[in-house]
């Protein structure tokens, strides 16, 4: 398995929900707590950008990390950002050369690029959800995701308000593995719209 094949793939189905992205759900609320569609979509192309410059430079200041702008197109700030990735994780060495991202630590490109593949395929449903389109992962994709999310720690530091991720949502263990990988990652896959 080339984690590049599972980040691409990652992007481009968490692109082909944001190109169902209308003006008027920019404001809806998402699974992401106190993110707006607006601001989880500026967060993704935040992330694409960040990425792509710590790989390119071992580091990038936190202005690369949060200064994502959607302008008049977010499906095109996306794509555009999420071309960036992709080149800058293209060189033969990329997986193997060490990087730091954001306030997580340093990892070598290929743990980087794990976590930002999950990151992606996940908040590609927040944005399905948060918008009302269908999201189904291929099972090699979910279950490559599910593996990698389930190394994580799972420790109060990063877990909960203003961590990483949300507390864990209980999912019955035969769940399919993308139901099971939201869960793990503080969703509950019957998230809905409130009324």
């Amino acid at each position: 398995m080339d984690i590049r094949d599972i980040d691409r793939r990652s992007l481009q189905i968490a692109g082909a929900t944001i190109a169902h992205v209308k003006a008027d759900h920019l404001d809806l609320p998402t699974p992401c707590g106190d993110w707006t569609l607006r601001g989880l979509l500026r967060h993704l192309v935040s992330e694409n950008e960040g990425f792509a410059a710590a790989m390119g430079n071992g580091s990038a200041p936190r202005t690369v990390w949060d200064g994502g702008r959607l302008g008049d197109d977010p499906y095109r700030a996306y794509e555009a950002s999420a071309e960036l990735v992709i080149s800058a994780f293209a060189p033969d060495d990329a997986l193997d050369r060490d990087m730091e991202v954001r306030e997580f630590g340093i990892f070598p490109g290929r743990v980087a690029l794990s976590l930002h593949a999950v990151d992606f395929l996940v908040h590609g449903w927040d944005v399905a959800a948060a918008i009302g389109v269908p999201y189904e992962p291929d099972d090699e994709l979910a279950a490559t995701a599910l593996k990698v999310a389930s190394r994580w720690p799972d420790a109060p530091e990063t877990r909960g308000p203003g961590a990483a991720f949300d507390t864990r949502v209980e999912v019955p263990a035969d769940a399919p593995d993308f139901q099971r990988l939201l869960g793990l990652l503080g969703r509950s896959p019957q998230w809905a719209l409130p009324c």
